[in-house]
């Protein structure tokens, strides 16, 4: 089965950027629905964005459009999220993942942003 793992989170200012980056083994994801979630402290999971299968469709969450965008490589079975004006409210663990129907969950990379 797929596994996730995410890498790329770190602590920075309010207003700074960060790239995240999900790399997918022991199965392609290419033909995959993918999007990036988040759990803030004390909080739910929350879907933040979508990418269809050949990156031609995408969908945000209403806080974070305009401030991040996701992307992938099916070449080389990876999904990004670059992340700018970062907010201290993006604080939290994200998490890459099948937009519909879930994988195992990978560890997650923390994001946590200062203000």
């Amino acid at each position: 089965q797929v596994q996730l793992a995410e890498s790329g989170g770190g602590l920075v200012q309010d207003g700074g950027s960060l790239r995240l980056s999900c790399a997918a083994s022991s199965g392609t994801i290419g033909s995959l629905v993918m999007g990036w979630f988040r759990q803030a402290p004390g909080k739910n999971r929350e879907f933040v964005a979508g990418i269809s299968a050949s990156g031609g469709s995408l969908k945000y969450l209403d806080s974070v459009r305009g401030r991040f965008t996701i992307s992938r490589d099916n070449a080389k079975n990876t999904l990004h999220l670059q992340m700018d004006s970062l907010k201290p409210e993006d604080t939290g663990v994200y998490y890459c993942n099948r937009a519909l129907g879930f994988l195992p969950w990978g560890q997650g990379t923390q994001v946590t942003v200062s203000s």
